[in-house]
């Protein structure tokens, strides 16, 4: 068990839990001011019933609606959630607002590794489940720190090790597992697809590809082989910080035996999977690690602006056909604004309300100062959480909602493991499960919904895609957890997925050749650092649910700027000193912690603290594909406080 799974879970309990709905109290401006205090919602709230709290956010949201048809409106819904709730909320938003505006933190962790995905073999999902790593001889893994983000998925790996497999670990900052790799490439930030075409590079060089598979299974690979024969190891050597002859040996390692550019990253990694024929086996595939325990099943519910469920295109004539014939109502067919786009469409005076569930945008979004100027410029905000969250400071209205523990639904892991949760604890006071909350402000809309048990919403979901038809409510019941795709009753599921081809219209992966991008803002000599953001293993995203689980806030308690211990030393600051971070956008205050695992001029900043917050820093710049902001890369300063 990991260290949040043994400690994270008595924040249910927490003093701070929301226990009624609440009313913003009239004359009480909105954000974070001095009326916002968690611990006592009646300086910025009132108590409501539900009756009232529902009519306000719901009538409020049709307004809008009404008024300005679904392009006034926005929804950000939750990967903490389950299945049905991801389903409901989205199908919310396109059915009941009339507008494709839905998203969630899949556009802050996994947007680029899911649009490289899609684009190349045609399928957002992980090829292989973690535990196939055992059956692999190599495995590389990139911009992931396994230990501290997926603790699970990392003993699978550490077992690997142990019995004889060898890891190749790539990244900026020296993680934990890289005691445990065979080779660790610590190459400079925003260098990544610089590597990665260099290591394609030398397979194709030296002869390391499999011609068969190549012929056979994939698409343009001589446009690939003509982008990367300008990046030889050599050539790429300063610009990476990586000297040829390791990066000759990584590759033929991988070869012989099996940011803004965050898609690029995603490409390359596909087409070295692809070029070497390593896909479609047991120990062979494409795992991109996701971060919340429902980011996968929340995007192949639909709950991202692009897709319906199960990956279909709302652009899609056929699709958007069948969807709205399923749900008896005209759909919208174009894309929807993602995460950072409904930010700046609310500056710019387009979108007017808005319907978060279990998000916290007013801390996990880029240049905060942005994301918060926006959420206080709505004319409507309905929040649904467990605790007073930043972006409640923001709502007209609060409403009570439920933890794992308290509610019935599926999830789908990692994996493309479905399985079935079921409540183990009641919800306190008036607090009320999601899925229904989301149902009645559907009925406040004008939705003709009756569901009355999840299972009824799960039937309509599995309906509606077709890699779970196999999959029916009594099998989870009776087995708890079964692995799409799933065709049918009998099928067992399928572990390794593209044995034969691709969910693409040829069958066949496309092979996408990418061009080294430079980061979006570059130091220099006013601020001269790189920060890079992530998270802690006691805390998780932005700390709403473990600041409140005592035993891992009481390991963590306070904001910390972890900095190589050189340039420490040159700013004159001690372990444990008060220390100054400053960007374009904002700075913050926390306490400097030595970092061995950092090379000189890179800072890493967790972004759970709501007290010295990293994302005041961070730049929104996005990737052009996948949409995903550039937290892994600005430029900062450092001084004492």
């Amino acid at each position: 068990m990991t260290r949040k799974g043994r400690y994270g879970f008595d924040y249910v309990n927490h003093p701070q839990r929301l226990l009624k709905p609440l009313i913003r109290k009239q004359g009480v401006p909105k954000g974070m001011n001095e009326y916002f205090d968690p611990s006592d919602p009646s300086k910025m709230f009132r108590e409501a019933s539900w009756d009232e709290a529902m009519e306000l956010a719901a009538g409020g949201l049709r307004k809008i609606r009404d008024e300005l048809g679904g392009a006034g409106l926005a929804g950000f819904g939750s990967a903490k959630g389950s299945n049905e709730e991801a389903y409901l909320f989205q199908k919310l938003v396109r059915a009941g607002f009339g507008t494709n505006n839905v998203d969630h933190c899949t556009r802050l962790c996994h947007a680029s590794s899911v649009a490289a995905l899609l684009e190349g073999i045609g399928s957002g999902a992980v090829s292989n489940q973690v535990e196939d790593v055992k059956h692999a001889e190599v495995f590389l893994v990139i911009g992931s720190n396994p230990t501290t983000n997926h603790p699970v998925a990392a003993t699978f790996m550490k077992n690997a090790i142990r019995n004889g497999k060898k890891l190749i670990l790539l990244d900026p900052r020296k993680t934990d597992i890289a005691r445990h790799a065979t080779h660790f490439l610590q190459f400079n930030a925003s260098t990544d697809v610089s590597l990665l075409n260099s290591m394609l590079h030398t397979i194709i060089e030296e002869g390391l590809t499999d011609d068969k598979f190549i012929a056979e299974r994939t698409l343009d690979y001589e446009d690939l082989k003509a982008n990367v024969a300008d990046f030889s190891p050599e050539k790429m050597e300063p610009v990476t910080g990586i000297d040829a002859a390791t990066v000759r040996e990584v590759a033929r390692l991988f070869g012989i035996s099996q940011h803004i550019h965050g898609t690029d990253n995603s490409r390359c990694l596909i087409a070295l999977s692809m070029i070497t024929g390593q896909v479609g086996r047991p120990g062979t595939g494409l795992h991109p690690l996701r971060g919340q325990n429902n980011v996968q099943g929340a995007s192949d519910a639909g709950l991202i602006p692009m897709m319906f469920p199960d990956y279909q295109r709302v652009d899609n004539p056929d699709a958007n056909a069948w969807f709205s014939k399923y749900w008896n109502i005209e759909l919208d067919n174009k894309p929807g604004l993602t995460v950072v786009e409904i930010m700046h469409s609310i500056l710019e005076g387009g979108i007017r309300g808005m319907y978060i569930m279990g998000e916290n945008p007013a801390m996990s979004d880029p240049n905060l100062n942005h994301a918060r100027a926006a959420l206080a410029a709505l004319d409507h905000l309905v929040v649904q959480d467990m605790f007073l969250t930043e972006t409640t400071a923001f709502a007209d209205v609060v409403l009570p909602a439920s933890g794992w523990a308290e509610k019935d639904g599926t999830v789908s892991n990692t994996d493309r493991r479905v399985q079935l949760g079921r409540a183990a604890v009641p919800l306190p006071g008036e607090a009320r499960q999601d899925l229904w909350i989301i149902r009645d402000i559907g009925k406040g809309i004008g939705m003709d919904w009756d569901y009355s048990h999840v299972s009824e919403v799960y039937d309509e979901m599995r309906g509606a895609m077709r890699s779970i038809t196999g999959i029916t409510w009594e099998r989870l019941n009776e087995a708890s957890s079964v692995t799409y795709p799933c065709t049918d009753e009998n099928d067992p599921g399928q572990g390794v997925v593209f044995v034969e081809n691709f969910p693409t219209a040829t069958g066949k992966a496309r092979l996408v050749a990418a061009k080294s991008i430079p980061a979006d803002e570059q130091p220099d000599e006013e601020f001269p650092l790189v920060l890079i953001t992530g998270r802690q293993l006691e805390h998780w995203h932005t700390g709403s649910m473990t600041r409140r689980a005592s035993v891992l806030d009481a390991i963590e308690p306070v904001p910390v700027v972890y900095v190589n211990q050189q340039d420490l030393e040159s700013l004159g600051i001690d372990a444990g000193g008060e220390i100054i971070a400053r960007s374009r956008r904002g700075e913050i205050r926390a306490f400097a912690r030595p970092d061995g695992a950092l090379k000189k001029g890179e800072v890493f900043i967790p972004f759970c603290y709501h007290e010295a917050a990293a994302n005041l820093l961070t730049n929104e710049a996005l990737d052009p594909f996948g949409k995903i902001p550039e937290f892994k890369f600005c430029a900062v300063k450092l001084e004492a406080a």
